[in-house]
């Protein structure tokens, strides 16, 4: 064993160990490696920095910024609305549903960026149900580790895994090489969750509670729940070409919201002024004074066709990405105090309609325009979201009180998702076809999504875990210098002594065993790093195909189900979903047997020696 071996062996140790203890963290360790290794002399500073120009790193990173143009547009949180419906009061079957989706939407992309997706999409199931998110957290875990072994893309290690394959001259797999592996495994995934439930956190720690209040509280509290009204304009009617000031709405009682326009891709939801022009087939989303006769009446008269107002008592919910509402109290030196609603012209000032109002604690919701303002009053405010955020811009006269929970659930581009589904429906056919490589399909549909609004700059740069990607490149210096030292030969021959003239499928499950053993201590990622090398080595030294060998290694580093530490995957869903290091242990270890059984059964059947 040369000084040099000893040098680059003394350094994984300490890598290793700095990632076990979590001291300092891991991508401070990559870089300490990338900085330490070239002092060594195995190779140059040029050769640490290599990794930052591998292809595969570009892959993820685009694969981030695809992912974060799905939750932008409310792709992701579509699903997972779906996904509640559907199960209906069934857990297992929100189980089965939930796994199954994360599995084919990690397919795609990213496990590590799918998680970050459903993180909030689970919460938000919990929250509904009132269930502990421990309950969901682990399913979605596993059923994301689990799509990496589905297609190519889905996870960094397979990517490194085909990166050394073509490294060593192979041809590398094609995207759906590991689907008859990952389907099996994401069907047993399934099952082993519904029986392992029991062994799941059942509750969560008392967090503290978000006292910011709900749209449904200020439906049910300033009586809004019969006011919604909604009707179109027909085509031929005498609404057509007039402006709004012309019909004197507001005056009688009839607050106009806003105006569906368009059909399909063309459909926009725009705020109504004075000069807006109505046109044939217009929608007015309006809240009527119901106890005023005037302003029933003078909605009644504008002979609209009347549209479906959904469920009832929602108060305009499906269009909660648009229209918001807001609480405001009026301060001592407010200039509105002592004038009346229609004086103070908060509609003109700030685009925003006062349809409550509280003199303390009594509630003052019909007949307002006439109701003289004081200091202290709590005025609750509807319109586009737009405004309500420029309002906590305008102190002088209103201090906003309360902001809704809804405000966190806007989506910056809710009218894209078609684009973003097309996307991504396009980037796939561009991997599997072959037609490019796949870091310039995903790098294509990255400019797509921005070019058709779905993400900007600022969000793409944010999406993407930097963390990640500085812990790849960090490791890929060692997969050299330990080629270049004799240290993958010396492993190699390890391996192959230890198991002597054994069948290969002996061979695999040792290379399965190792590899998992490995990920114990420190990110799969860095693992398949580490042991692609060795496992084609190994192959070599048989004679055998390299395939196998590379392929266990792939399924071996997505087998990370044991502890809290082994993929950012598990990291990702600790804290939502309130694990401890012992949960992971006792439900990942046994369903990572399964795998490690099902995948050396498997290997050899679909990629034979």
């Amino acid at each position: 064993m040369s000084l040099d071996l000893v040098l680059i062996l003394l350094m994984l140790a300490a890598a290793i160990a700095m990632f076990v203890v979590n001291r300092p963290r891991m991508d401070a360790v990559a870089l300490l490696v990338m900085v330490a290794m070239p002092f060594t002399g195995v190779i140059t500073m040029n050769e640490a920095l290599a990794g930052f120009a591998d292809s595969s790193i570009i892959l993820i990173a685009a694969l981030f910024v695809i992912g974060e143009g799905l939750v932008r547009t409310g792709v992701a949180r579509r699903l997972g609305d779906w996904l509640d419906a559907t199960a209906g009061s069934s857990e297992n079957r929100l189980l089965v549903l939930l796994m199954a989706a994360v599995g084919g939407l990690g397919s795609l992309m990213s496990s590590t960026a799918v998680v970050a997706i459903f993180i909030p999409v689970v919460l938000r199931i919990s929250q509904n149900r009132g269930m502990s998110p421990g309950r969901l957290m682990m399913p979605l875990s596993f059923a994301a580790l689990i799509s990496g072994m589905l297609t190519l893309v889905a996870t960094a290690p397979n990517l490194v895994v085909n990166a050394e394959l073509i490294r060593q001259g192979a041809q590398g797999f094609n995207f759906f090489s590991f689907t008859p592996f990952g389907l099996p495994l994401l069907a047993l995934g399934i099952i082993y969750m519904l029986f392992a439930r029991g062994l799941l956190p059942g509750k969560s720690s008392p967090a503290a509670a978000d006292r910011r209040p709900r749209l449904a509280r200020w439906i049910e509290q300033y009586g809004l729940a019969d006011r919604e009204r909604r009707g179109r304009v027909s085509t031929g009617s005498a609404l057509v070409g007039k402006r709004l000031d012309e019909l004197s709405l507001r005056a009688a009682g009839v607050n106009l919201l806003a105006i569906e326009r368009g059909t399909g891709f063309a459909a926009s939801v725009i705020p109504p002024n004075a000069q807006t022009e109505l046109q044939a087939g217009d929608v007015l989303l309006a809240d009527v004074d119901i106890a005023n006769d005037g302003a029933n009446k003078q909605w009644q008269s504008l002979s609209l066709e009347p549209r479906p107002l959904g469920e009832i008592g929602n108060y305009f919910a499906d269009r909660s990405q648009e229209i918001g509402a807001a609480e405001v109290i009026l301060p001592a030196e407010s200039a509105l105090v002592g004038q009346t609603v229609r004086e103070a012209r908060l509609r003109s000032e700030y685009g925003l309609t006062v349809i409550g109002l509280r003199h303390g604690n009594k509630v003052v919701m019909h007949d307002l325009l006439e109701e003289t303002l004081k200091i202290g009053d709590t005025l609750l405010l509807i319109g586009f979201w737009s405004d309500i955020r420029d309002l906590q811009s305008h102190t002088e006269d209103v201090v906003v009180l309360n902001m809704p929970l809804e405000l966190e659930e806007v989506l910056p581009a809710a009218r894209r998702a078609p684009h973003a589904l097309a996307v991504l429906g396009l980037v796939v056919v561009l991997m599997v076809s072959g037609w490019v490589p796949n870091v310039q399909a995903a790098l294509i549909g990255c400019l797509l999504m921005g070019l058709l609004g779905c993400v900007d700059f600022n969000s793409a740069y944010r999406s993407i875990s930097w963390k990640t990607l500085i812990l790849i490149v960090g490791m890929l210096p060692f997969s050299l210098a330990l080629q270049r030292t004799g240290g993958v030969d010396l492993a190699a021959d390890a391996v192959v002594g230890l198991v002597g003239g054994a069948a290969p499928r002996l061979v695999l499950a040792t290379l399965f065993v190792i590899t998992a053993a490995l990920g114990l201590f420190i990110s799969n990622t860095a693992t398949a790093v580490l042991m692609a090398p060795v496992a084609l080595a190994i192959a070599k030294d048989l004679g055998a195909s390299p395939y196998p060998f590379a392929m266990i290694i792939a399924l071996a580093a997505s087998t990370a189900f044991m502890t809290p530490i082994s993929s950012p995957v598990n990291t990702l869903v600790v804290g939502p979903g309130q694990y401890s290091f012992g949960d992971f242990v006792k439900v990942g270890t046994p369903f990572a047997i399964i795998a490690a059984i099902v995948s050396v059964v498997l290997v050899p059947i679909f990629l034979p020696f």
